[in-house]
């Protein structure tokens, strides 16, 4: 019985640990951002799927865990720092290399580095802190992460056409909503009914409609508009 516990209670953290996989390998694929990598994608198309994947095992790893009981504060740890590598440095690698590629390796591109340092700065206040259960304290490092999906999909195709200081100001602006005291509301619908929701329903529609105006990129709008959306309205 004590091994049966013991393999139910590791089942969130194997979860926990393919986000990390997932993350890791995405950085991986940012170092070949323009190649053709695996299954005709080049290698940045490749992290953004890895990216999307390591949501993916972060939310089965949580919803695994309240399945099964099996809660535990080495899980909360152990999800935090698989997040930074696949939610913070994952996206900055793509960033880099992108940036890298455009300015032909200007210092300028080191300024992306700052998303994963302040990313790790976001996780450790979000671990400490006793009230964001429902709302959350700064961008959370998840949305850091689609933001820059949309945005680097949009940079590859524009390449110089962005200047440098505008991508660099995205980079500090981000960076700084991560640990910025802007309560942001949680993308978790507790209920389905419009009154108690209706924040998460207009968000799910303003994401619908930028992706099918401007495709991938809709994604950083949609961030965009969550941003706006907590800010003008009481969390």
């Amino acid at each position: 019985m004590k091994i049966l516990q013991s393999i139910k209670n590791n089942v969130p953290n194997a979860i926990t640990c393919m986000n990390l996989m997932s993350g890791t390998l995405a950085v991986v694929a940012a170092f070949h951002c323009f190649e053709n990598w695996w299954w005709g994608l080049q290698g940045y198309q490749v992290a953004f799927i890895l990216i999307g994947a390591a949501a993916l095992f972060d939310f089965l790893d949580g919803f695994a865990a309240r399945l099964l009981h099996a809660v535990s504060p080495l899980g909360k740890e152990l999800d935090s720092l698989c997040d930074l590598v696949s939610f913070g440095l994952a996206p900055a690698a793509i960033l880099f290399n992108m940036m890298w590629q455009a300015l032909n390796g200007s210092p300028v591109c080191y300024v992306a580095l700052l998303l994963p340092i302040f990313g790790a700065l976001r996780l450790a206040k979000f671990n400490i802190s006793t009230d964001q259960t429902t709302t959350f304290s700064g961008l959370p490092i998840p949305a850091n992460a689609i933001f820059w999906i949309g945005f680097t999909d949009f940079y590859a195709a524009q390449g110089n056409n962005i200047g440098q200081w505008v991508v660099v100001a995205f980079i500090v602006a981000f960076s700084l909503l991560m640990v910025c005291p802007l309560r942001m509301f949680s993308l978790k619908m507790h209920s389905l009914a419009l009154n108690e929701s209706w924040r998460q329903w207009l968000l799910v529609l303003g994401f619908i409609s930028f992706v099918i105006i401007a495709g991938l990129p809709g994604l950083a709008w949609g961030i965009l508009f969550y941003v706006a959306l907590s800010a003008c309205t009481k969390s």
